[in-house]
Order: structure tokens, then sequence, then C-alpha cells
């Protein structure tokens, strides 16, 4: 029975606007920056994962424009600001931390029977290619139609999507793979909706471990994270109670702080493998309830209309750039006098244990 709520859920809140999601008017057209990049510098224990960014500050990350994601038209550019996008990975997690300007709005999930509905509610998703043909566009590019997409007809087109939609998530509060759930063994999150996703096209997406024709109870959420707004004047923490958490209208920024194992125990083609060294394709969206209007399941803005490269790099610059040099140097400088001077206490020491030992003469007459 748990299960079948668990579909229900699925289906209610990804899959109920099929029919009217991701309809595009017209050929599609790219023309993507090939210069942009995001590098996950190697960092450890630099992160708390809170949804605060304060342990960011000090971290480059790259700034995007929020073009729709079914038309990146300039001219449909989102309005409140800008996105950044920063990451950095500690040699086991590797962490992402959205940062996109906006106003500060915020309307929580109303729970149903079998679902809940957050579209007034902001959202934000990552989304990683798995397969070698899967695309950016038409999130995983496969042509098959609902009723036919299976992990065979839709080979190498599987990608790797997280998604948080914060109207029933409390600020700086830890979602995502939670203990219940992944004993099910499915990718969902029944406490905040930030849950584990694959797809092979925007028809064909499901939790992981819940598939179009069988389940599989090896599925996990393998994700976990965080919100925040800078109109926050409340740190030392919220509870459900507080909500709505701030006054409506506050511009700000909102951040979403994410972590995840750069390797998963997935065997299922449904998570991104990440390596140290690599790089992988990713691309994230946001949604937005522009203007008050509750938004829909393709009226999100992304970050390119084409996968943005990312590497997991090898080096410890972030490391380098944070320990203090003068600190470093006068310890090199000590340590070299130190050895200095016990070398030419050695010497001299020695010296006089291998001495020759004489014996002043005197002569018979004076004794």
């Amino acid at each position: 029975m748990l299960r079948v709520v668990l579909v229900l859920l699925v289906f209610c809140v990804l899959l109920i606007r099929q029919a009217n999601s991701h309809e595009e008017s017209g050929e599609w057209s790219c023309e993507s920056d090939s210069e942009i990049r995001v590098q996950a510098e190697y960092g450890p224990g630099l992160i708390t994962l809170d949804g605060h960014a304060d342990d960011w500050k000090d971290m480059d990350g790259f700034e995007f424009s929020l073009l729709p994601a079914l038309d990146p038209d300039a001219e449909n550019e989102y309005r409140g600001g800008k996105m950044t996008v920063k990451a950095l990975h500690d040699g086991r997690d590797v962490f992402f931390m959205v940062q996109v300007d906006g106003d500060y709005a915020y309307s929580k999930g109303i729970s149903g029977k079998n679902c809940v509905t957050t579209i007034n509610a902001h959202s934000v998703a990552l989304m990683f290619q798995i397969g070698e043909d899967a695309t950016y566009h038409s999130m995983g590019g496969c042509k098959e139609g609902f009723d036919s997409c299976t992990n065979k007809t839709c080979k190498g087109h599987e990608v790797d999507i997280l998604h948080f939609s914060i109207g029933n998530a409390i600020p700086g509060r830890l979602y995502g793979g939670n203990p219940i759930d992944n004993r099910v063994g499915n990718g969902g999150d029944r406490f905040g909706h930030l849950v584990d996703l694959y797809a092979w096209n925007p028809h064909c997406r499901y939790l992981d471990g819940i598939g179009s024709s069988a389940n599989d109870s090896s599925g996990q959420n393998d994700w976990k994270g965080a919100w925040w707004h800078s109109s926050f004047n409340v740190h030392s923490g919220f509870v459900e109670e507080d909500s709505p958490y701030a006054s409506d209208g506050q511009k700000g920024t909102f951040y979403f702080e994410f972590s995840r194992p750069l390797r998963t125990m997935d065997r299922l083609q449904q998570d991104v493998q990440f390596t140290i060294g690599g790089s992988s394709k990713m691309s994230v969206a946001f949604w937005y309830p522009v203007d008050g209007i509750p938004w829909h399941g393709s009226g999100h803005y992304s970050v390119s209309c084409d996968w943005v490269p990312l590497d997991i790099s090898l080096g410890s610059s972030v490391l380098t750039m944070a320990r203090p040099r003068s600190s470093v140097s006068a310890a090199s400088v000590f340590a070299l006098l130190l050895s200095v001077i016990s070398l030419c206490a050695s010497v001299f020491i020695g010296y006089w244990v291998v001495k020759p030992q004489t014996v002043q003469f005197t002569p018979m007459e004076n004794l």
C-alpha cells in the first residue's frame, strides 16, 4: 500500500500536467556560450550544509542570465536578476551553491489526499547527463512516448535530476535522502520534496527506483540540501510555525545548497557518477511565480540552452588560497635555523671528542 501511495505522489507532483508541459512552438534553436563552465575545486572541511552562503564567499562561481527553458530568447529573460552557480568537492562528496536574486515570496504547499501542491513555491533543479546520447534539450531526448519509453527503448538517453520545491521545506533545515523513503527503495522525500529523479524525456521521468514497467527496491535518494533567503533576520533557526518566515516582496537573494556523494550505489543507470579529475555535463533550472502567477511544468528558466561542463578538479587551489602564507614562511625559517644550530653543535662536540690529547713536556732538571 505504501508503494502505491508513493507512486501516486510522484505522478501527482511531476506528471499531472503532462498534456500541457514541454510543448514547444516552432523549431528548436540554441546558441550557447562555449566558454562557460562550472569548476568544482578541492576543499575538504569547508562547507556546512545549511543553506547559508557565508562559507562560499571566497569561492568563485559563474554568473548566468536566466532564459526560458523552451524559448531561450533574451527578450524574455528572468527579470529578478542573475543566477550564480558554485561547486566544490572534498574527495568524497560534491557540493553546489545556487544563488538567484529574487524578491521574497513564499506559499506553503497544500497537502491533499495523495499529493502535495507546490506550484506556487519556488523550485530549483539540477540536471546531469548520464547516457552518452542524452541531450539537454528535451530532458534526455528519447523519442519514445510515455507508453513506450523503457530502459531498453531509451537506453543511452538517461539524465539524472535533483528537484527541490520549497513549499514544505523550513529554511535552513536539511531535506532529501532520509531513512524512511530510502528504506522503501526510491528517491522520494516526503518531508521537503527534495527528490532524486531520472528521465529519458519530459514525459518519462520517475523517482529513482520507480520505473515505467517495474519498480526496484534498490533506488535511493542520494541528495541532501537546504534553502535560505537573505531577507531573513533570524539565524538561530526556524520551525514550521514561523511560516511564512518573512514578509513577501522583500528584495534579496535565494540560496539553495546541495550535496551528494561523488559515487553512488546506483546499479540502475539512474545516477550520474562523478570522477575526480573528470568532467560531466549539467544544467540548472529555476521556477518562480512571476507576478504571483503559479508556474507550470515547462514554465522554468535555465542557465543555458545546452549542457554546461562541470569539472571535478584534481588540484587543491582552495586550500592553497586559504592557507596563511606568513605562518608557513615563519615556520620554514625557524626550522632551517634550528637545523643549522644543531649541525654546528654536532660538529663542535665531535671535534672535542676526537681531538688528540697532548701532555706538556717537562725537562728532568726542572723536576
